[in-house]
């Protein structure tokens, strides 16, 4: 037994899962008890020890072919022959024989100094952070046995799970912990389907269960129960054993009879049910491990283990914050940059000396907080935890979905999604859920990649009330786009296609609607190809804006003030950045003196051919001046639409608002605005020298010849009608085609709630419509008390002085909550939420496409997907990252993997 005692200093932990593993329980001084756990599926014929230590042969023995015991003897026989346990396991010694099994080396041991004080013998820190890979050990369960742990294999649903016997014991742990912390799958708000039981018995899953089952997982491939801690800790079935595949493997959907089989499932106290339960505590309970109670530390050992989390989880924080890189080139202690992280690091232990102390001088090598694994799992660490606000902020809450994919810059397509909700005070909220890196963007591929998301977050379909894409043909498709496949699983998570992106490309077919604005904006591209193309160019052009700034500033033309005259630069149009047709124009309009020297000084250079001197004539033309302010005409009216529609906090009939309001513009735009838009570039043409031709003077059409017959129209003719009526009824014909949605029934209804001119546009049957469009969400009885609602709503809201100053829905839903209105009325704000939930635009997509350049950088390419995922999360959700406590993050490290160290127990308050 001593042999066994000695032995038991290497053991991993308590927790670890072997072939055949032990529980030990110190039941009396100086004594062990060791209690034989049931072997993992398949290992039935492997030896285990007595409660004595001594080595027995199983009680089970294996089979052979033809079903018959392969011994007639099925009592436990001592084996007294040493030697035999040598030959079996390689091994001439009981701590040779744990050190083959576990793969594991003793780390850390407490020795005896000379002093008769305990002393620290550290080892290397990626033997105990990482897994324990087997040494001398041959794992005899199969080929398909995974040997790497990956995120990928932890799946949400429980009837797509992989069994916990196809992990190499190595990793055992380590998925275990990871199914702890995602805890067990319970979808509140799913729409659990029926199942005939019996001759005309329909059943279904029940809600309810989850409470009153904390164990239970619903499949919703299988359409099945299981169980979470005997999935995670099942032992080997006895005979008898109630539900041992049904709630494990095959999964349990007889629903019938499910309130007295759940219970039965359950068991006594000692069931194998309770037994798991049991394990699963014993297993998150890192002080009860054996390797604690034969290496214990000191309180000191903890206190000095916290100071060097605390530093490390700081730097860590402060790096994610800012989007900054965590490792170097040259990490070596003689590096003079070692990266940001180590450097941090050093920054503190020179500033403070107990973390100096804690680093230096009583550090064990095993526990330094320095490693690249230990840095990942910091940050993984505080994304699950911002991951868990949003998660409460969504609570049981109806969701839209914002998704978009994009390329990285290491050529991975990234999709990413974003959700949309209402919070309980009442405002619209948009948070980022994750993003996945996806192999193919086909329609199927980005659905599977969508729901494997979902359900990692518990979320179902089936709570989802609108979605918001651009407009890709696998996105947006009728037949087989994203949009319908999700339809196809839920009727009511209805499609809009991203206003932002229908105004950007009204924009580009606006700049193609006739020859002569397309070639403006090919000569646009040209002049600021030709203006920046080297940095000789951009410098001259900054200096010469500099001067005519100055001039201007002088002369008192213009004045200066705050954040006014800044240093800029051309920029050139693109088809999918909003706004960047209206920059480019404004821009030359402001750099017009800068850019001519410019173009001047690119002719006068001889080394090689260049168009620059064709395009000093261009500009000054008259052609090119009147379309770059019609076209700053029009890109003003639809520019406050796109500035609108990329707001946060902005909901559909507000946007359906603002976009009436612009096509009103547009209409009297034609109808009044020529003369203005004459003058104005009268006055252009008159400061900057350019000859105005006669109105009156005859001329082709535009792409026809003077010597053709009938084709000759006057100059007015030509701007007037070829090219400004063209330009803004191409706008117009535009706008009714692409944002068709706004005349459809859904909005008409949902517009019946606008509380502008005292909810003028109220229409209760409208309404009660709406209601039977979400019929799912408002019962037989919440249909038959909407009406009377609706009439007591409208008569309330019109007398009390609450909601006078509310003018869209968004602050209808927080007066409601602040005057409590949304209990007294709890149907038509439930209407409001529906409206609010409507996505409409996808800039908080794009914006998280933004960040992930700044994360994933050109230096940083290597990046691999889980980690990118975790520091977007927190560079994207940066409010609430920076209110987590460091104490909540503290422990979920600690629970992410087996910790050679504890943090301190917190102090008691008497």
């Amino acid at each position: 037994m001593d042999g066994v005692a000695v032995a038991l200093a290497s053991w991993p932990s308590a927790s670890t899962v072997l072939p055949r593993r032990f529980v030990f329980v110190a039941s009396a001084p100086r004594r062990l008890v060791a209690r034989r756990a049931m072997a993992a599926d398949g290992e039935q014929g492997q030896r285990s020890l007595g409660l004595d230590g001594v080595e027995t042969e199983p009680a089970n023995p294996p089979q052979d072919p033809d079903g018959a015991a392969a011994t007639a003897d099925h009592r436990r026989r001592p084996i007294s022959d040493a030697s035999r346990i040598g030959k079996k396991l390689k091994a001439v010694s009981i701590k040779r024989f744990f050190s083959a099994v576990s793969g594991y080396e003793q780390t850390n041991a407490i020795a005896k100094g000379g002093d008769g004080n305990e002393t620290e013998e550290p080892v290397q820190e990626a033997q105990t952070e990482n897994a324990p890979q087997a040494q001398g050990m041959q794992i005899e369960e199969g080929d398909d046995i995974i040997k790497e742990f990956n995120q990928d294999h932890i799946i949400s649903d429980p009837g797509l799970r992989i069994p916990i016997q196809r992990f190499h014991p190595n990793i055992r742990d380590q998925v275990k912990r990871a199914y702890l912390l995602k805890g067990p799958t319970q979808l509140k708000g799913h729409t659990f389907p029926h199942r005939l039981c019996g001759s005309n018995d329909y059943r279904s899953f029940q809600e309810s269960w989850f409470t009153k089952y904390d164990w239970l997982e619903y499949s919703v491939a299988k359409d099945a129960a299981y169980c979470f801690y005997c999935f995670l800790f099942k032992e080997q079935p006895s005979d008898g054993q109630f539900g041992y595949d049904a709630f494990t493997k095959l999964g349990f959907n007889t629903w019938k009879n499910a309130y007295k089989v759940l219970p039965l499932h359950v068991g006594s106290v000692n069931s194998h049910h309770n037994d798991a339960r049991n394990a699963c505590a014993d297993f998150k309970n890192q002080r009860t491990g054996v390797d604690r109670k034969f290496q214990t530390y000191g309180k000191d050992s903890e206190i000095r283990y916290k100071i060097r989390l605390t530093t490390a989880l700081d730097s860590a924080k402060y790096l994610i914050k800012q989007g900054l890189s965590f490792r170097g080139h040259d990490e070596s202690s003689s590096s003079l940059n070692k990266g940001n992280y180590l450097e941090m690091i050093d920054s503190y232990k020179e500033k403070n000396e107990d973390v100096r102390i804690a680093f230096d001088e009583l550090c064990p090598e095993n526990a330094q907080m320095l490693s690249p694994d230990i840095q990942k799992d910091l940050v993984k660490a505080c994304a699950q935890e911002v991951t868990k606000v949003i998660m409460g902020e969504i609570g049981d809450c109806r969701f839209s979905v914002l998704i978009d994919e994009s390329r990285d810059i290491s050529i991975k397509e990234q999709m990413a999604v974003v959700v949309r909700f209402v919070n309980s005070k009442g405002n619209v909220v948009e948070r980022f859920l994750g993003l996945k890196h996806v192999k193919e963007t086909s329609s199927e591929a980005l659905k599977k990649a969508f729901v494997e998301m979902l359900g990692s977050h518990k979320l179902p379909i089936a709570r989802i009330r609108g979605q918001g894409y651009d407009g890709a043909s696998n996105m947006r498709g009728e037949f087989n786009g994203l949009q319908k496949q999700i339809r196809d699983d839920n009727p009511y998570a209805f499609y809009i296609h991203c206003f932002a992106h229908q105004l950007q490309l009204v924009v580009v077919a606006v700049s193609e609607c006739c020859a002569g604005i397309k070639d403006f904006f090919d000569y646009v591209n040209l002049v600021v190809t030709n203006v920046g193309a080297s940095c000789k160019r951009k410098d001259l052009l900054t200096e010469k804006h500099r001067d005519n700034i100055l001039d201007r500033l002088d002369s008192g033309e213009i004045l200066s003030g705050r954040g006014q005259h800044q240093m800029t630069s051309l920029v050139r149009p693109g088809d999918t950045r909003w706004g960047s047709h209206f920059n480019t124009l404004l821009r030359i309009e402001s750099m017009w003196d800068a850019i001519l020297p410019v173009l001047i000084f690119v002719n006068k250079e001889k080394r090689y051919a260049n168009n620059a001197g064709g395009l000093v004539h261009i500009m000054e033309s008259f052609n090119f001046v009147f379309i770059m302010k019609m076209m700053l005409k029009l890109f003003r009216i639809t520019n406050e639409l796109s500035q609108c529609l990329q707001r946060r906090d902005q909901n559909i009939i507000q946007a359906m608002s603002l976009l009436v309001d612009v096509k009103a513009r547009l209409v009297d735009l034609r109808s009044n605005g020529w003369e203005k838009l004459f003058a104005e570039v009268q006055a252009f043409c008159d400061a900057k020298n350019i000859e105005i031709p006669s109105m009156d003077a005859p001329r082709p059409r535009w792409g026809r010849s003077r010597q053709e017959k009938g084709i000759m129209v006057t100059e007015e003719h030509h701007y007037r009608v070829d090219t400004f009526y063209a330009a803004v009824d191409a706008i117009n014909t535009e706008m009714n085609h692409r944002f068709n949605e706004v005349s459809s029934d859904l909005l008409v209804c949902f517009s019946c709630l606008d509380p502008r001119d005292s909810f003028s546009k109220f229409n209760v049957d409208k309404l009660v419509k709406l209601a039977r469009i979400y019929h799912a969400d408002f019962s037989g009885d919440d249909l038959s008390n909407l009406k009377d609602q609706l009439e007591t709503f409208i008569l309330h809201v019109r007398r009390v002085d609450d909601f006078t100053g509310c003018r869209d829905f968004g602050s209808l839903a927080v007066k409601m909550v602040e005057t409590e209105r949304h209990m007294m009325f709890p149907l038509v704000y439930r209407l409001t939420e529906l409206a609010l939930l409507l996505p409409f635009a996808t800039a908080s997509v794009e914006r998280v496409f933004s960040v992930m350049k700044i994360i994933k950088t050109e230096r940083r390419n290597k990046m691999d997907d889980d980690w990118l995922n975790d520091l977007m999360i927190c560079y994207n959700e940066k409010e609430i990252f920076k209110g987590i406590d460091n104490e909540a993050v503290m422990k979920r490290f600690q629970a992410l993997k087996h910790r050679r160290l504890n943090l301190p127990r917190p102090a008691r308050h008497t």
